[in-house]
């Protein structure tokens, strides 16, 4: 027998679908906050701090990123109260994809940073700059220039990767599709809405990247312009007596 798609129940929870959505994007955009602040700390520790900070900060890379985000998840939420730490599940899967991104943003901003050449840094010193206005001024900002495409295709990545907080009750996208299915029996339905929601969001997500890129680096747009355009030549006879080479 012939399946014949019926998508009047999916408009009927149009509403749940946006609220799905935007718990999605909520949870996104604050993990990105926070772990790019914990990547950009993990990055620095591991270029300037002492061995056992360097060494802690690679276990906290490898471990992170040699186990599923599930296993972490459940670390976070099933884990953390047995010690007597409470935390209802949308905290613990901003905690647990907070710590996920840090990790992944930690190994992509030490990229960042180690591509800056040692000169840069022996002309700050020269210029009697301390060390956090070296790291700040002469490091960081280059070091994101450098590798902030693939920062946003990570955070793009995490967008997509919290689908698997709703294993926790987190009323997210995916979460709001399973109810949804159950109450309506469209399956195919469902998760086809989902789909393409989530490639909508994956899209506005990139968008939204790519102009912050354009408005944060236009100084290096600037730069790049000037070089390619024509130099222009100054006539002989304009040339001040004595300038002429």
């Amino acid at each position: 027998m012939a399946y014949q798609l019926d998508f009047g129940p999916m408009l009927a929870h149009a509403d749940r679908f946006a609220q799905g959505a935007l718990m999605t994007l909520e949870l996104s955009f604050a993990a990105i906050a926070l772990g790019t602040l914990v990547g950009t700390a993990g990055a620095i520790a591991a270029s300037y701090g002492g061995p056992a900070l360097r060494r802690g900060v690679a276990a906290y890379v490898e471990a992170i990123r040699n186990t599923p985000f599930l296993v972490q998840l459940f670390i976070i939420f099933f884990g953390l109260p047995t010690v007597g730490l409470q935390i209802d599940a949308v905290a613990a899967a901003l905690i647990a994809m907070t710590v996920n991104l840090g990790a992944y943003a930690t190994e992509i901003i030490r990229a960042g940073v180690q591509s800056i050449h040692r000169t840069q840094i022996e002309a700050a010193a020269a210029l009697a700059m301390t060390r956090w206005q070296t790291i700040r001024h002469v490091v960081l900002v280059p070091a994101f220039e450098k590798v902030y495409p693939a920062l946003a295709s990570q955070f793009t990545l995490m967008m997509l990767t919290s689908s698997v907080v709703s294993t926790i009750s987190v009323e997210e996208l995916t979460a709001i599709a399973s109810v949804i299915d159950s109450q309506t029996f469209r399956t195919f339905e469902s998760y086809l809405v989902v789909m393409v929601l989530y490639i909508a969001l994956a899209l506005l997500l990139r968008g939204a990247f790519f102009l912050i890129g354009l408005f944060v680096f236009r100084r290096k747009r600037q730069v790049e312009l000037l070089k390619h355009l024509p130099r222009r030549t100054v006539p002989a006879s304009r040339l001040v007596p004595g300038e002429a080479s």
